[in-house]
């Protein structure tokens, strides 16, 4: 897959990642799209591989992390905040043990 391909691709997934994540807060949809495309705006003209390999791998993290760290919080009147975690963020939920079992590694 060619330089320009992998670019757009990653574009494509941070907006649709964006969409996701901050489903239903316009605010923060607009503040993040003007992000996206600001970073991609300033580093138009790069031409190095390596900077644009380093470029594309800090992009791919940016996306994961906002996949899979990012909750939305509502506030309410009554000061409480209420959260609808996506299914990518639940975890499993293990119980306690006093004598965890060690893994082989």
């Amino acid at each position: 897959m060619d330089t320009r391909s992998k670019v757009l691709q990653l574009f494509k997934a941070l907006h649709r990642t964006r969409q996701e994540v901050f489903k239903g807060d316009s605010q923060a949809l607009e503040a993040a799209r003007q992000k996206i495309n600001s970073e991609f705006r300033r580093d138009l003209t790069e031409l190095s591989p390596e900077k644009i390999t380093e470029l594309l791998k800090f992009g791919s993290d940016v996306e994961i992390i906002l996949r899979k760290t990012v909750i939305q919080g509502v506030l309410s009147n009554h000061g409480t905040i209420s959260i609808a975690p996506r299914k990518e963020i639940l975890l499993d939920n293990l119980p306690f043990t006093e004598n965890p079992t060690q893994k082989d590694t």
